[in-house]
């Protein structure tokens, strides 16, 4: 049976390991708000590591898409995308959502986690209401049976929002009480489709509403695919053993070990948005911070796309994107009867290709 996470004493979560390792975490996950906040337009960040984090959390699901396959069917005016990329492009949406009600209200709330939750999976199912949902391993064995009860659920999740936005119920690090809602969460498991993908977007967004981050940019997916085994084990080592120490650990090593990449990735595309910004406005009259932040928001941007954004006609927009194509700024990609032009050095930062790398 699951019980108010308040119910914890805090004096678990002050072990010498525990500290040390929040410790870190919190250094780096201070260094990564700052090195967020060098890049003026924050509208980059959170389009092109809001849809990293989408394709890794969603490929915990087993729904595998590439960022080749998703930044060109995110231009795509007919939606013509895979069904695993709209699941991914989804995910972002939802994220979005999230964030903006966060943003705008300071609070973190039941309405809001359905709200991200409808906007995952296009429905208005809301709580499961209907018994029968277990959790399994790989080989089909029940693991784990969540709360049946629709009054259960509905109760479990307003003691989670009173926990997650009042600050003096629980007296513990911000990060600490993440790994605590987190897992309260997954165990709640309160929807019948989308729990996984809905609580990872959690995770961000109760950073961003502690005042953390400004900005959704820290991501655990990653880390969660490649220790995937482990994230389960220790999900249920809570239930089975109440290990609540080795999962607070394990989320503290994936925020501090995450937020070390996303500084780096943060900095390469500094320097990217940099070194193109100073390249064409020395080599090309029609240059412009707006052009700049095009090019750096959509990855694999279009005609239309420059014509919304510096407000020029399609031939001027044409004529713009053919000239940095010709300079190696971008590649010029034909797919059907639509034109992409991939940045190219923002290509190779997201998919994690050498200098001289040649992108999907």
């Amino acid at each position: 049976m699951l019980h108010a996470l308040h119910q914890l004493s805090t004096r678990r979560f002050e072990t010498p390991e525990i500290l040390k390792r929040l410790a870190s975490s919190s250094r780096q996950l201070a260094e990564l708000k700052g090195v967020a906040a060098t890049i003026p337009n924050q509208g980059i960040l959170i389009n092109t590591l809001g849809m990293q984090e989408a394709k890794d959390s969603s490929e915990i699901e087993n729904i595998v898409t590439t960022h080749d396959e998703l930044f060109r069917d995110e231009a795509r005016p007919d939606g013509a995308a895979s069904a695993a990329a709209k699941e991914v492009l989804r995910y972002r949406q939802a994220l979005q959502v999230g964030y903006e009600q966060v943003r705008s209200t300071g609070l973190l709330t039941v309405r809001n986690i359905v709200d991200i939750q409808m906007a995952l999976e296009r429905n208005q199912a809301g709580f499961r209401k209907l018994p029968g949902t277990t959790l399994q391993d790989a080989a089909g064995r029940v693991v784990y049976t969540p709360p049946q009860d629709v009054a259960e659920i509905e109760r479990l999740m307003r003691d989670l929002e009173r926990f997650i936005n009042e600050e003096t119920l629980f007296d513990a690090d911000p990060l600490i009480k993440m790994a605590l809602v987190h897992h309260q969460f997954e165990s709640i498991h309160p929807f019948y489709d989308g729990n996984g993908r809905t609580g990872r977007i959690l995770n961000v967004l109760y950073l961003v509403k502690s005042g953390l981050l400004d900005i959704p940019v820290l991501y655990l997916s990653q880390h969660i695919v490649r220790t995937k085994s482990r994230y389960y084990e220790l999900l249920q080592a809570v239930r089975e053993h109440d290990a609540w120490e080795d999962w607070v650990l394990y989320m503290l090593e994936a925020v501090e070990t995450t937020a070390r990449q996303a500084v780096i990735t943060i900095g390469a595309i500094r320097s990217a948005l940099m070194d193109y910004k100073h390249r064409i406005r020395s080599a090309h009259k029609f240059y412009s911070q707006d052009l700049i932040n095009n090019l750096f928001t959509h990855p694999y941007t279009k005609i239309e796309f420059v014509q919304a954004d510096l407000g020029v006609s399609r031939l001027t927009a044409t004529k713009y994107l053919d000239a940095l194509a010709a300079a190696g700024f971008v590649d010029k990609l034909r797919v059907g009867r639509s034109n992409y032009f991939i940045n190219v050095a923002l290509q190779r930062i997201l998919v994690g290709l050498p200098e001289g790398g040649k992108g999907p």
